[in-house]
């Protein structure tokens, strides 16, 4: 009998830090829309999540600057040049609209991270995780941690994240070449809403980064930066 009244406890703080964490996302991300389209505010930030389990979340060094650059011209957004690193157990993942977790390898969630993740894209955010080739194995098992009652699957091409500025009719653009896979862009949906867009078989992030990196095509890199834009977009607009 005790230990029933105390998993009740536990059941009724998890319940109201839930509540808490879902109602000030959604105020912060209304202010958010506003203010990144509106065009009356500035200093608005995009973020990095950072994670364990030795993988090298802090790949594609220059990505999210040039990605930026290109929102701020061709969106009319106003965000922050210097994007920002976040742990994915911190309360400051709130602070953001759009959550950008990249790598080759190794991802460990603890349960605490996992919980504050699930909060946080069930209150209203979104996570665009991007293989670097190497942590598929990974996320996937880590992503059951989250939302252990999804799947993910693959985005149909008249979804709306394909269809905002740009266009995508045939889906994610292939950037590298890597098993002879096609592009993939696969998704988790919560209540019909997506909340986190997986960019498999890609190498979107890598199109992001300046040019003398990967030597890649101009071409490449503009469907690789539209493709991002349209991410931004979306994760602002439609959460």
């Amino acid at each position: 009998m005790h230990q029933s009244k105390k998993t009740k406890k536990t059941e009724k703080v998890g319940f109201a830090r839930f509540s808490y964490t879902a109602k000030g996302l959604a105020c912060i991300f209304t202010a958010l829309v506003l203010v990144t389209f509106g065009g009356f505010a500035q200093n608005l930030k995009i973020a990095k999540l950072k994670y364990n389990g030795g993988g090298d979340w802090y790949a594609n060094k220059t990505a999210l600057p040039n990605l930026i650059k290109f929102c701020n011209k061709e969106l009319n957004t106003q965000l922050d040049e210097e994007d920002d690193v976040v742990e994915v157990g911190s309360p400051a993942i709130v602070n953001y609209a759009y959550l950008y977790m990249t790598g080759h390898g190794n991802v460990v969630f603890n349960s605490a991270e996992a919980l504050n993740l699930r909060n946080y894209l069930i209150g209203g955010g979104f996570l665009h995780i991007d293989d670097n080739y190497g942590m598929d194995k990974f996320v996937r098992l880590e992503l059951k941690k989250v939302f252990p009652e999804l799947e993910l699957v693959e985005i149909p091409f008249n979804h709306a994240v394909y269809n905002q500025k740009f266009k995508f009719v045939t889906g994610l653009p292939k950037i590298h070449e890597h098993d002879g896979k096609p592009a993939q862009g696969l998704g988790l949906f919560y209540q019909g809403r997506l909340v986190v867009f997986y960019s498999y078989e890609c190498d979107l992030g890598n199109g992001w980064e300046d040019q003398r990196i990967h030597n890649d095509p101009e071409e490449k890199r503009q469907q690789a930066l539209k493709m991002g834009a349209n991410l931004i977009s979306y994760s602002f607009t439609n959460n």
